[in-house]
C-alpha cells in the first residue's frame, strides 16, 4: 500500500527550528501543581458538599459515608486521583491554603495506569462535565455565589464522554477574543460550532515531537503551553510574565519518559511482533529500541480515514490566529501549518500506558487498534483493573447504548463510536497483517 505522507521533519528543517531551552523539570512539576494560573472554580465547602447533589443511590452510600470515604468516592466519580507527592491534595487541581481550587494541567494529562498514579499520563476518567454541572448544582443548593466558569459550562459543551474533553473548540473560543499581541477584544471573528471530543495524548513522548497536537499543525514552544490560562483575567504582561515559569514546565515535559509495561512478557513472541511490526507499521511510527527513529508523519485525512471532525474543526483561519499570534514568535521562527494533510502517526513510546486509543478516544485497547472489525460500538470501562490480555482498559461492549442507562452523567460513562466526532473506524493497516502477526505485534507494544 502506498501512503500519503509529509515529513514534518523536512519542513522544520526549511523554516527553521529546534528549540533548546534551560529550565529545571523539578520547579515545572512545582507550577503546575502549586501555582493558579486562572481564577478559582470553587471552593473546598463546595467541593465537600457535592454529595448532596448525586443520584439517589450514589448519595445515599455518601450520606452515611465518613470525611475520607465520602472524599474518595468523590475522586472516583470526578476521576481525580492524589498526588503522588502529597496524597492529601489531588493531582488535578491546585488547592491553596484558603481552599480555593484551581484547575491545572494534570486535569486532563494527570491520569491513573495499571493501578498507579502517572503525572503525564492521558486522565482517561476525567469526568469534567459531571464536575461542572455538580459543583454548579451544589452552589445553588448551599447558596454559593456562581462564576463564569459556572454560566459557561452550562453553555460550551466540556466533554461528552468521561475522558475527553472539548479542549480544542476552548482554545478556538478564546482566541478568537485576543489579537495577536494577546490583548483581550470584544469583537471576535467567528464562534466556532464544531464542538467535539478528544482525548488527551500521553507527555512522555513530548521530547520526541517537533510538531504537536494531532494534526501536528503547531510548533513546540514554551510559549504555547500557556494556552491553558487563555482566560479574560490574564493579560499579555501576565503571559510575558510567566516566560520562566514555562520554560521550567517545558523542561518538565521533555524529561518525562515512558512508563515501562509493569507485567510479564512473552520476548520471543514480542521479537516476532517487532520483525511484524517494522515491516507494517515503522514508516510511519517508527523504530524502537537501538537505532531508534521517529520520522514525524503525517497521514492524509482521506488515507488514514479516522474521525476528521477534529481535523475540519480547525479552519486554517484559526490555526493562522494562532500561528502568528505571541504564543508562536508570530510565525517569525518555525511556523504552524495552516492547512495540515491529515493527522500525525505518534510516537509509541508507553503506548500500553496511553488507553483509550485514537484522537477522540473511540478505541478502548490496543487489540482493538490492532482488530479493525471488532472495535466496539459502545463500550463502557467496567472495572480498575488493567486488562492484560488486550492491553488497555477493561470494558464491556454492547451493540447501542443500554436503555437502563438515561441519566446524562451515566451516558458519560459510555463511549458510543456512533456520535459526532466519535467514530473507531479508520486505521485499517493492521489488516495487512495474519492473526499470529498481530498477537506478536501486541506482545511487542507492550515493550516499547
Amino acid at each position: 500500500m502506498k501512503l500519503r505522507l509529509v515529513s514534518l521533519s523536512l519542513i522544520l528543517l526549511f523554516c527553521g527550528g529546534g528549540l533548546s531551552v534551560a529550565g529545571d523539570p523539578e520547579q515545572g512539576y512545582r507550577v503546575i501543581v502549586d501555582k493558579p494560573l486562572i481564577s478559582p472554580y470553587w471552593d473546598q465547602e463546595t467541593f465537600e458538599n457535592t454529595w448532596r447533589v448525586w443520584p439517589k443511590e450514589l448519595k445515599e452510600i455518601a450520606e452515611k459515608a465518613s470525611p475520607d470515604e465520602r472524599k474518595r468516592i468523590a475522586y472516583d466519580r470526578y476521576g481525580l486521583t492524589p498526588r503522588p507527592d502529597n496524597p492529601a491534595k489531588p493531582l488535578q487541581y491546585v488547592v491553596g491554603d484558603d481552599g480555593m481550587w484551581t484547575p491545572n494541567c494534570f486535569t486532563c494529562h494527570g491520569g491513573e495506569v495499571a493501578g498507579q498514579v502517572r503525572p503525564g499520563a492521558p486522565n482517561h476518567r476525567y469526568a469534567m462535565q459531571t464536575l461542572a454541572d455538580d459543583i454548579r448544582y451544589t452552589k445553588m443548593l448551599i447558596g454559593k455565589p456562581l462564576l463564569k466558569p459556572d454560566y459557561g459550562s452550562a453553555l460550551v459543551p466540556l466533554g461528552g464522554t468521561n475522558g475527553t474533553t472539548n479542549a480544542v473548540m476552548f482554545g478556538v473560543i478564546l482566541m478568537n477574543f485576543r489579537d495577536a499581541d494577546l490583548n483581550v477584544h470584544d469583537n471576535p471573528n467567528f464562534m466556532p460550532t464544531k464542538h467535539h471530543d478528544m482525548d488527551a495524548p500521553a507527555w512522555w513522548n513530548f521530547a520526541d515531537k517537533d510538531y504537536i497536537y494531532c494534526d501536528a499543525f503547531a510548533p513546540k514552544g514554551v510559549k504555547g503551553l500557556m494556552q491553558f490560562a487563555l482566560s479574560r483575567e490574564n493579560g499579555p504582561q501576565k503571559f510575558r510574565g510567566w516566560q520562566q515559569d514555562f520554560e521550567h514546565v517545558y523542561a518538565y515535559l521533555e524529561s518525562l519518559k515512558a512508563p515501562e509495561y509493569p507485567y510479564p512478557v512473552d520476548k520471543a513472541l514480542a521479537e516476532q511482533g517487532r520483525v511484524a511490526f517494522e515491516k507494517t507499521c515503522a514508516r510511519c511510527h517508527g523504530k524502537y529500541g537501538e537505532g531508534e527513529t521517529y520520522p514525524s508523519i503525517v497521514v492524509d485525512i482521506d488515507e488514514i480515514g479516522t474521525d476528521r471532525v477534529r481535523y475540519d474543526a480547525l479552519s486554517p483561519n484559526d490555526r493562522k490566529l494562532y500561528g502568528e499570534s505571541w504564543f508562536n514568535d508570530y510565525n517569525q521562527g518555525a511556523k504552524t501549518l495552516d492547512d495540515p494533510a491529515g493527522y500525525a502517526a505518534p510516537h509509541l513510546g508507553g503506548v500500553w500506558a496511553s488507553p483509550p486509543y485514537f484522537h477522540n478516544g473511540a478505541v478502548p485497547t490496543l487489540w482493538h487498534v490492532l482488530n479493525p472489525s471488532e472495535r466496539p460500538t459502545v463500550w463502557h470501562r467496567n472495572s480498575d483493573d488493567y486488562d492484560r490480555q488486550h492491553v488497555g482498559l477493561t470494558v464491556e461492549t454492547h451493540e447501542k447504548m443500554p436503555s437502563e442507562v438515561r441519566r446524562r452523567d451515566e451516558k458519560r460513562e459510555y463511549f458510543d463510536a456512533r456520535g459526532y466526532g466519535k467514530s473507531a473506524a479508520g486505521h485499517d493497516y493492521p489488516d495487512e497483517l495474519t492473526p499470529q502477526e498481530k498477537r506478536a505485534v501486541l506482545e511487542y507494544l507492550k515493550t516499547l
